[in-house]
């Protein structure tokens, strides 16, 4: 049996990236983010969420 190519992102039953997938993408943008010093604790919260919401519009923007 062959094992699972995890670079591939995991896609829902219809298709599309799930949104666990979109999650742990924007999690290594932000630590990376974070290891240069462009995210603060004062600015984590407003930056994660833009980087999340950037993630998800870019891969669902062909999906109605």
């Amino acid at each position: 049996m062959a094992a699972r190519d995890t670079t591939t992102p995991a896609t829902d039953n219809t298709g599309g990236v799930t949104d666990d997938t979109i999650l742990k993408i924007a999690k290594e943008i932000t630590v990376k983010f974070i290891e240069v010093g462009r995210i603060t604790p004062t600015n984590f919260a407003s930056t994660f969420t833009s980087i999340y919401a950037t993630i998800d519009t870019t891969v669902r923007k062909n999906k109605v």
